[in-house]
């Protein structure tokens, strides 16, 4: 650095400031480029660990806008089957339709109600034919699970008495029908015919990684009458009950009061096992949510140590041009560049470094991110407040690491500093 880019005794302009700065900087500019490695590599960072904790955060919203966010899954529990034995959970049926019914009158805040009985079997028409899932319900499923009619009438009335009239989802319309109209043709489900009276809209992949369109549906009274669900199986009984909830913020008091009267109704003893199983869909789907907003923050962090790392390689290299650099700071002062001409210009070129390494590292994270969501199949989310973020990340950092080596610089004594050799 010459001392024919200082200014006059009344101080360099910004302008000025920046210009000496970029020479300074280009006169070692391999240094430069891989001191702003480490800011690059934290940016870069930064960006794909939040679009990638923030894609999972909507994903996980997805999932509960498809699972229901006000709803209640009640299952059989343990119970005793013949003999007295003691069967597993899921292998006594300890639910009826008449255990819904109660449920749908006796527990304010229960908006839906739907029992429901379920298995699989091959689904045949024509030469085509799949292997899938079938579901027996009753009218209140389909607002509980979220699902709309995509095309057809729907059930009737008079379906929900044992009409063999069959709903069919979009993976099954596609693999039985292909480009040919699905509703009013005629599908047998296992021995047993139906009419396909409608076909669901597409929802996709749920939370769990199932496909979410491959079943049938079927009234719950056709399901029992017709489709030899299991030998267990007794008059009336049903293997889950769904319940949805007007006010998600009364979910727990709804689940309470549903586990009272269930109790009640089954002739449970106090302190003795319930028969059955209460799951709260919310509740899992929170706990799911904490999980990964912890994985974020933690991913977060790391990629902050980065950046911090980065950070103290600026302020170990300014150091180094402080001490390479002290007969021209002498040079400048002694012509009448003060103290804060100093400070400015050496924070110029720390900052000027950060800012650098940070525009390459947000083009890198902006490129990886969209790599990750391609090749690794993972949810992504840019969004501009991302990239903001990090901008301002990549000029703090300079400004931080920086102020120390040019508060340095500025305070050198002139006369100290030209005597150096």
């Amino acid at each position: 650095m010459s001392a024919a880019h200082a200014s006059p005794a009344g101080g360099m302009t910004l302008l000025e400031v920046l210009r000496t700065a970029v020479h300074a900087l280009r006169g070692n500019w391999l240094r430069s480029a891989l001191t702003s490695l480490g800011v690059i590599i934290g940016i870069a960072a930064v960006i794909v660990m939040v679009s990638v904790g923030q894609g999972t955060q909507a994903e996980i919203e997805k999932i509960v806008s498809g699972l229901g966010s006000q709803r209640l899954d009640i299952n059989p529990g343990a119970g005793r089957g013949f003999g007295g034995v003691r069967t597993g959970s899921g292998n006594f049926f300890t639910l009826t339709e008449e255990d819904a019914d109660a449920i749908r009158r006796e527990v304010p805040g229960v908006q839906y109600v739907s029992s429901l009985l379920r298995g699989g079997s091959q689904v045949i028409y024509a030469e085509n034919n799949w292997s899938t899932s079938w579901q027996g319900v009753e009218p209140d499923w389909f607002a509980i699970n979220g699902w709309e009619i995509a095309s057809g009438p729907g059930f009737e009335s008079g379906d929900y008495g044992g009409g063999k009239s069959a709903i069919i989802g979009e993976t099954v319309r596609r693999e039985l029908f292909g480009e040919e109209e699905a509703v009013g043709q005629t599908i047998r489900i296992g021995r047993v015919p139906f009419t396909v009276v409608g076909t669901l809209k597409s929802k996709g992949q749920g939370g769990f990684g199932q496909d979410q369109d491959d079943l049938v549906v079927i009234p719950l009274e056709t399901a029992r009458r017709r489709m030899n669900t299991n030998s267990f199986l007794s008059a009336g009984s049903v293997q889950q009950i769904a319940v949805g909830v007007s006010d998600p913020d009364a979910l727990s008091t709804a689940q309470a009061e549903i586990e009272a009267l269930l109790r009640q109704r089954h002739k449970i003893q106090p302190g003795a096992e319930d028969d059955f199983n209460v799951r709260n869909l919310a509740e899992i789907v929170a706990t799911r949510t904490q999980t990964t907003k912890l994985m974020s923050w933690l991913l977060g962090a790391v990629a902050g140590i980065s950046l911090i790392v980065g950070g103290i390689g600026i302020m170990n290299i300014m150091l180094v041009s402080v001490t390479e650099r002290i007969r021209e700071i002498g040079l400048r002062m002694a012509v009448g560049a003060g103290p804060r001409d100093i400070r400015r210009q050496f924070l110029a070129e720390a900052m000027l470094i950060s800012l650098i390494g940070g525009i390459i590292g947000i083009a890198i994270g902006v490129v990886g991110a969209l790599a990750v969501s391609k090749i690794g199949a993972l949810p992504v989310a840019l969004n501009s407040q991302v990239i903001g973020l990090a901008a301002g990340f990549s000029i703090a950092t300079g400004l931080f690491f920086g102020y120390y080596p040019a508060s340095k610089a500025a305070k050198l004594d002139p006369i100290e500093a030209l005597r150096q050799q």
